[in-house]
């Protein structure tokens, strides 16, 4: 008996391995099972890999006293089922991805670094004797976590619940030097049945056909792909946690895609109020013993609700009976690198191999969404109605040509452009005055995107990118030091004091970022000398929410209600309930309408429509302001007059039109080198060696849109295909013979199957 064994190494085959002379070195002596971990010599190394089969000495292609024994076995039963190395499979057929590298995907890295699963919990609690006046009375942060930890009684608490709750390690670790609490370790128990910990809310007629629907699809035990399509502030979290109380009842599991790490801790908020359950969550910001204890709590069951980033949905469930894809439209559901996958495509396919209900919840729904359900692949429920007959936020356009943008004058007397008309300034200071909040949205951070130099047009460039380099500098900001940053490769340079070719000192900072414009904000509503209320301007982006709990402190401050600006990215436009904010301004709307991009139109409004959103989300009514200098595009017009779903039905017909994605199937292929002649070389040897009676459109080589990266030189090739298995043939004959070509050595090929951007 031979063992046929995934590794993680870009090669598209696994490998064979005889059993050990000396059976003792594997548990139990027995053949290691399907699914578990063994370890290997593989060349010089010794690698972790995977059993995926038994075979004979007959079927292997290498003579058996060429084989190499393993070397141990690491588990005794498996910790992949079939269902999970059904999917890895199909992972690595339809992604055209090594087998072994999508297992690597798939495992946290302990469990491929060949750690033991079986971690034992850290438990805290405070010790007999311990008392309140055992706290001096200056140790006020150390007597607020000592009453946190109070909460959870004489048994105290798990680490990760408490870390989860806001507790720090550092001061676990001084109460402990202390005398006044203890460690202790304990095996995880069985949770308790999950139990309602807050009445649900009523629903609508249209939020009750959903939830049936979803409910109905359980029961059967039957895979059922749902597009949960409703407005803004429809109600779709409500119908989420009714349909999860029938599931979580039959002891099931509930999974919850959110596309940001941002989403995750309210989201949990929100469930936890909801259901006393044990909850999970899975993102990239864990580390990696927390990673393996989600891994370990999905696998054996524990874990009853788990929220999660498009990761999450790789993991082993002991018994799934939902999925959930919150703003299933999002781009971020798709891998970038190493496994190309779409989340929302696998869940789908998750839930044909469960046969339980998927749903997709969106505001906004893809086009490939659209035509899913046109074909009749996905069954669409809409919400069109807020909760309590509250309208939905109205859209108006502001014509910026017919009136100049607002002037603001320094303390030296110079006079600057705010990038702001008067009647949205004039609109903002209303809310304000009213006691409501404003969110201000642009998607763009930093201070300004180029630096310029006015006498001979100098800009400062990355040296290692084709992009301009963005100014960061904050005067607003208590430490605030002024740099240029790359936000591609994260090169920084010192902003120069003359220009590096003229020597002239007229440097000037051009465009605008979130920065610059809470800033110019600042000046107009938060200036003693220019307003007559001072008012708060909240900037949320990656540079103010990079620290530990500065989102959640953001989010705290914009729930006390007071009124504020909030100056935000796209961070802001997916989730999140801002109550009191009851006006939205976008006061540069016009770039992604202009894109090369075909499918920047649908994401531009797609971003537009999930930032309108935020408004008028509690009792009172919410408007949106777009300022624009193509009051008349098209595009434009029959987003804010017929709303998105009519916009994206144009869309789709003009895709039908062209013989664009939906209506045909892409596969890019993306190669990295040191020279831009040898990236195009390669991929244009690969294109001589496509088979010739192939039918497909072959687009390229050319430049990838961002040819220089990092130092590294990226071009690209596009096959597009009328027909998806038609696309998936010509792969299986071809990609692996162009990754083998001598042009391609050195070089790195990638595959990017349904590609989101070319």
């Amino acid at each position: 008996m031979l063992v046929q064994v995934a590794l993680p190494v870009p090669l598209y085959r696994v490998f064979d391995y005889r059993l050990p002379a000396d059976m003792s070195a594997l548990p139990n002596a027995s053949i290691p099972k399907i699914g578990t971990r063994v370890e290997v010599s593989f060349g010089r190394q010794t690698l972790i890999g995977i059993v995926i089969a038994h075979i004979s000495e007959a079927d292997s292609s290498v003579p058996l006293n060429k084989l190499k024994p393993i070397n141990k076995c690491l588990d005794v039963d498996p910790i992949l089922d079939d269902s999970m190395l059904k999917l890895a499979n199909w992972l690595a057929r339809y992604y055209h991805y090594p087998l072994g590298d999508v297992l690597a995907v798939i495992l946290p890295s302990l469990v491929r670094q060949g750690k033991p699963l079986d971690l034992l919990i850290t438990h805290w609690r405070i010790l007999p004797h311990v008392t309140d006046d055992d706290f001096r009375a200056n140790a006020k942060k150390q007597k607020q976590q000592f009453d946190m930890l109070k909460l959870h009684g004489e048994r105290g608490a798990s680490e990760d619940i408490l870390l989860l709750e806001g507790m720090q390690r550092e001061f676990l670790k001084t109460l402990e030097d202390k005398g006044l609490i203890e460690r202790y370790i304990e095996s995880k128990q069985a949770p308790s049945p999950v139990k309602l910990a807050k009445m649900p809310l009523d629903l609508n007629a249209e939020q009750q056909r959903a939830v049936d629907a979803i409910i109905a699809a359980h029961e059967a035990k039957r895979y059922t792909g749902i597009l949960l399509n409703g407005i803004t502030g429809s109600g779709k979290t409500e119908v989420y946690l009714q349909a999860m109380q029938a599931v979580l009842e039959a002891g099931k599991q509930v999974l919850i895609l959110v596309p940001e790490i941002g989403l995750t801790p309210q989201t949990r908020a929100r469930f936890a109020s909801r259901f006393a359950a044990h909850i999970v969550l899975l993102h990239s910001g864990m580390n990696n013993t927390h990673r393996l204890q989600g891994w370990q709590d999905c696998r054996t069951g524990h874990a009853q609700i788990i929220i999660g980033t498009r990761s999450a949905l790789l993991y082993h469930f002991a018994n799934l009976g939902l999925i959930v894809v919150d703003e299933a439209h999002d781009g971020s559901y798709k891998q970038q690198d190493t496994l190309r996958y779409h989340a929302a495509d696998v869940a789908l396919y998750r839930g044909f191999q469960h046969n339980i209900p998927v749903v997709l919840g969106t505001a906004t729904p893809s086009l490939e969404h659209l035509k899913l359900v046109d074909e009749g692949k996905l069954v669409e429920y809409q919400l069109l109605t807020r909760p309590g007959n509250a309208n939905p936020a109205t859209m108006q356009l502001i014509d910026a040509r017919l009136q100049s943008t607002h002037q603001q004058t320094t303390d030296d007397g110079a006079r600057y452009d705010t990038g702001l008309t008067d009647t949205l300034i004039g609109a903002i200071r209303q809310t304000l005055e009213a006691g409501d909040q404003v969110l201000i949205f642009l998607n763009r951070r930093g201070y300004a995107p180029v630096l310029l130099c006015k006498a001979c047009g100098w800009q400062a460039d990355c040296p290692r990118c084709d992009a301009h380099l963005t100014v960061h500098y904050n005067n607003q900001a208590q430490h605030s030091h002024s740099y240029l940053k790359c936000h591609h490769c994260d090169w920084q340079a010192y902003i120069p004091a003359v220009c590096p070719d003229c020597g002239s000192q007229n440097l000037d900072a051009k465009g605008m970022g979130t920065t610059r414009l809470s800033e110019n904000l600042h000046a107009i509503f938060a200036n003693p000398q220019t307003s007559k209320d001072l008012y708060p301007i909240i900037q949320i982006d990656r540079d103010t929410t990079r620290l530990k709990n500065s989102w959640e402190n953001i989010y705290q401050r914009i729930n006390e209600g007071k009124p504020a600006i909030l100056v935000g990215t796209q961070m802001v436009a997916k989730g999140h309930h801002f109550p009191n904010v009851t006006l939205v301004c976008l006061p540069n709307a016009d770039r992604g309408f202009l894109s090369a991009d075909f499918r920047s139109p649908e994401h531009t409004a797609q971003l537009m429509v999930q930032v309108a959103g935020r408004a008028g989300r509690g009792d009172k009514a919410g408007r949106v302001l777009i300022q624009t200098l193509q009051p008349d595009n098209e595009l434009l017009l029959k987003l804010v007059k017929d709303g998105y779903l009519s916009f994206a039905r144009e869309l789709l017909q003009e895709r039908k039109m062209m013989g664009l994605p939906p209506y045909s199937y892409a596969a890019l292929i993306r190669c990295e080198g040191k020279t831009m002649a040898a990236t195009t070389k390669a991929l244009k040897d690969a294109i001589d060696i496509l088979p010739t009676a192939h039918n497909l459109a072959v687009l390229g080589p050319i430049d990838a849109p961002m040819s220089k990266k990092n130092s590294r030189y990226h071009a690209q090739l596009l096959l597009l295909a009328k027909d998806r298995q038609q696309l998936h043939r010509v792969l299986n004959q071809w990609w692996q013979l162009a990754t083998a070509l001598p042009s391609a050595k050195y070089l790195k090929l990638t595959l990017d199957i349904d590609p989101i951007g070319w």
